[in-house]
């Protein structure tokens, strides 16, 4: 079976907003985790529902979808950041990861 990388990179993206998330809400902040976590893990299930998109165009919607929630997810990290509640490594990392994520999808478009 060929490897996805969209798919790869997204789901373990998403793997790492989880954790974030937890280690957030655990420092009793729910609001902008919630929206974080929303976005953040939506990348990678429109991602993977495109896989099975029924054409071409039904794909770029969905691949424009998985696009658009990374993009939103790139501003609550930035939010995050800026609020404190988010340490500027971490923050940076995520959002370099979210960054390579929306030109990986781009390219596969």
């Amino acid at each position: 079976m060929k490897k996805n990388v969209i798919q790869d990179k997204s789901f373990q993206f998403a793997v790492r907003v989880v954790r974030c998330c937890q280690h957030l809400q655990s420092k009793n902040e729910y609001v902008l985790s919630k929206q974080f976590l929303r976005s953040g893990t939506s990348i990678g299930a429109n991602a993977r529902e495109a896989s099975q998109a029924a054409s071409k165009k039904d794909f770029i919607y969905k691949m424009n979808i998985a696009l658009k929630e990374a993009v939103e997810t790139q501003y609550w990290i930035e939010l995050l950041k800026e609020t404190g509640y988010l340490k500027e490594e971490e923050a940076n990392n995520l959002h370099t990861n979210c960054t390579e994520l929306c030109k990986n999808i781009v390219h596969y478009q």
